[in-house]
């Protein structure tokens, strides 16, 4: 008689082979999008139409000059600001506008630069914690404040504390404690030194009102 063959065996060899082919497509399904997204995201890959590339290349006012940018729609200000510009005294923390780190001013008022597109502030006047000090290198008097109060540990947080409060004060130049701290609220301290934060920030009230102490103009 014939031999027969054993369903079952069958039925297992079909199994097999169809899981084999599903792993195969799977692999040379994920091979297709590794490769079409390299293609996409590689630098050099095409070229740029002239109306892409003058989409890219912007023009914008950062502390007193006019900077030329390549920046994508989607790219943020703070991205913009530390990896093209290297003022990386805008400093990242949570990247979704809670922690207030990356505060710089936009015509003069504090905005948080993680959660502001680049393409936005074109015809506006950018002002990072670079810009704060005069040109011979004076600083400005809430950075100098900072310094005399030593207000601050691992100091992460204090550029975005000083870029708030120099907005502030130019809307409310002499606050009370209460105050201020309100007015910077939008700030976080990841070492929670805030009594130390706010006794810098009053201080550098003081010095943007009256000047700085006899001993330290001399």
């Amino acid at each position: 008689m014939p031999e027969m063959d054993d369903p079952r065996q069958s039925e297992g060899a079909q199994r097999k082979v169809t899981r084999r082919q599903f792993i195969l497509g799977v692999i040379a399904g994920g091979a297709v999008v590794s490769a079409a997204s390299y293609r996409l995201l590689a630098p050099g890959h095409g070229r740029l139409s002239s109306a892409n590339w003058s989409e890219r290349l912007i023009s914008i006012n950062v502390n007193g000059k006019a900077r030329r940018v390549e920046a994508m729609k989607q790219e943020t200000l703070a991205w913009t600001l530390r990896y093209k510009l290297g003022l990386t005294g805008t400093k990242l923390g949570c990247d979704r506008a809670e922690c207030g780190a990356c505060t710089v001013l936009l015509d003069d008022v504090p905005h948080y630069s993680c959660s502001v597109l680049t393409h936005t502030v074109r015809n506006k006047k950018v002002t990072t914690i670079e810009g704060l000090a005069a040109a011979d290198g004076k600083l400005h008097p809430v950075q100098q404040a900072v310094v005399d109060q030593q207000g601050f540990q691992c100091a992460f947080c204090m550029s975005g504390f000083i870029m708030a409060t120099v907005g502030y004060l130019k809307q409310n130049p002499n606050p009370t404690r209460a105050e201020l701290a309100h007015g910077i609220s939008g700030n976080l301290c990841r070492c929670q030194d805030y009594s130390k934060i706010l006794d810098s920030m009053m201080r550098g009230a003081e010095y943007t009102r009256n000047g700085f102490p006899a001993e330290r103009r001399a």
